[in-house]
C-alpha cells in the first residue's frame, strides 16, 4: 500500500471511530480507568475555576460529547507550546487530551509529511468545515506579503486565513500566537503579529504565556464541551479563568511584599527566605495569568515558585513594555500611582502601629463606661 494509501486509510479510521463513539466511550477503549479519568475532570473543573461539585458535571458531559477534531498549525516559533503539552503531566492530561481530540494535523507528532501531510490538512478542513477547533502556534509574518514564514509552499498568513476561516474557533496557544511574541519586538523585521491581527473575521481565543500553560489549553476546550460556547473572555480575548485575577494577587511570595520584605540582591538571605522580588523586576503586579494556582511542571512550581521574578509575559508587547527584565516597575497597583516598595513597607508598619494604639485606647474608654459589678466582693 503506498504512502498515500496509508495516510487516507489512517484518517477514514479515524473518521469512522470520530463519529460512531462518544468520548466515554473511546476513553475506555483506549483502557484509561474511570479513576484516572475523574482525576482529569476534578483537574478540569479547578482549571476553570469553578466549584469542585462541578466535576462530576463535567465528566458527563465528557461521557457524552463527540470527539471534536482539532488542526494544530505551527507559524513561527520555537515549538515551546507543542513542547509544553506533550510533557504536561497531570493525571494523564496529554494522553486525555490526545484522546478526546481528533488530531488530524500537527507537525510535530504527525507521521505523515510533504505532500501526503498536506493532503490530510485539505482533508480535514474540507471535512469538518464549521465544525473543528484550529490551534495556532507562533507569530505571522505580514511584512512583503507573509513571505518571511511558509509551509508546504504556502505562506503563514495565507495557511491562516484558509484554516481559520473554516473553523470553529481558532486558539492562538504562547505568546507569538496571541501578541506576535518576542518575534514582534521591536524593530519586529519580519512584521509578526499575533493570529486576531492576521485573521481579523476569526473567532480567536487568546492563551498566551511563553510557553502555554497545557491545562488552560485543555480546560478551555473542556469548557466548550461541557457548556457548548467558549468562556467568557477579557479585552483581550483571553479566558477570564485563566487570565481574571493579577499574579500579585495569588502570589505565595504577596504576604511578603504586603510587609515590606523585599529580595535586594541576588542570593542574600531575603532571597533564600523567600522575600518578595518585586525589587528585583517582577512583574506580577502589572501581570494577569493563573501562574501562582495553576503552575508548571506537574504543578510543582513556577519563575517566582523558584526564585525568578516574573517576565509578564502573558501581557501583549511584554518584551518592549516590561523591559529591561530586572528592572522594577515603577508604581505598584493598588497603592497610589506615587507609591514605592519602601514607602508601602514603612507605610504598613505605620499603620499596623497606629491600629494598635487606636486598639487599646477603645479598651480603655469601654472598660471606664461598663457598669460596676455589684455581685463582686469589695
Amino acid at each position: 500500500m503506498s504512502g498515500k494509501e496509508n495516510g487516507d486509510s489512517a484518517l477514514t479510521e479515524l473518521d469512522a471511530e470520530q463519529s460512531e463513539f462518544s468520548i466515554g466511550e473511546i476513553l475506555r477503549k483506549r483502557g484509561v480507568s474511570r479513576r484516572d479519568f475523574l482525576k482529569f475532570c476534578s483537574v478540569m473543573t479547578a482549571a476553570m475555576a469553578l466549584p469542585a461539585s462541578f466535576a462530576p458535571k463535567v465528566a458527563e458531559a465528557l461521557d457524552e460529547a463527540t470527539r471534536p477534531t482539532l488542526v494544530w498549525l505551527e507559524m513561527q516559533s520555537c515549538s515551546g507550546d507543542s513542547e509544553a503539552l506533550l510533557r504536561s503531566a497531570n493525571p494523564t492530561v496529554a494522553e486525555i487530551l490526545l484522546d478526546i481530540l481528533s488530531v488530524d494535523y500537527h507537525e510535530t507528532i504527525m507521521a505523515a509529511a510533504g505532500h501526503q501531510a498536506e493532503e490530510a490538512l485539505d482533508k480535514a478542513i474540507a471535512t469538518y468545515r464549521g465544525k473543528y477547533i484550529c490551534v495556532i502556534e507562533g507569530s505571522i509574518s505580514m511584512k512583503d506579503g507573509g513571505v518571511y514564514g511558509s509551509t508546504g509552499g504556502k505562506s503563514h498568513l495565507a495557511r491562516a486565513r484558509q484554516v481559520c476561516s473554516g473553523a470553529l474557533a481558532t486558539i492562538a496557544v504562547g505568546t507569538c500566537a496571541t501578541y506576535g511574541g518576542i518575534a514582534a519586538a521591536v524593530p519586529n523585521p519580519t512584521g509578526a503579529v499575533g493570529v486576531k491581527e492576521a485573521v481579523p473575521s476569526a473567532t480567536v481565543i487568546n492563551l498566551p504565556g511563553c510557553p502555554v500553560n497545557a491545562d488552560n489549553l485543555t480546560a478551555t476546550i473542556v469548557h466548550y464541551l461541557v457548556f457548548g460556547k467558549i468562556p467568557a473572555l477579557d479585552s483581550h480575548g483571553r479566558p477570564l479563568f485563566a487570565y481574571g485575577k493579577r499574579i500579585h494577587d495569588n502570589c505565595e511570595r504577596r504576604p511578603h511584599f504586603d510587609a515590606g520584605q523585599y529580595v535586594e540582591h541576588w542570593g542574600d538571605d531575603s532571597h533564600r527566605k523567600g522575600f518578595c522580588l518585586y525589587k528585583m523586576g517582577c512583574k506580577g503586579p502589572a501581570t494577569f495569568h493563573n501562574c501562582p494556582t495553576q503552575r508548571y511542571n506537574e504543578k510543582t512550581s513556577w519563575p517566582i515558585g523558584s526564585g525568578h521574578p516574573c517576565a509578564g509575559c502573558s501581557e501583549p508587547n511584554f518584551w518592549d513594555t516590561m523591559s529591561p527584565m530586572y528592572k522594577r516597575l515603577p508604581n505598584v497597583p493598588g497603592f497610589g500611582i506615587e507609591a514605592t516598595a519602601d514607602k508601602i513597607g514603612l507605610g504598613l508598619v505605620a499603620g499596623a502601629g497606629a491600629a494598635f494604639a487606636v486598639h487599646g485606647v477603645l479598651n480603655a474608654l469601654r472598660k471606664d463606661k461598663e457598669p460596676a459589678d455589684d455581685t463582686k466582693e469589695g
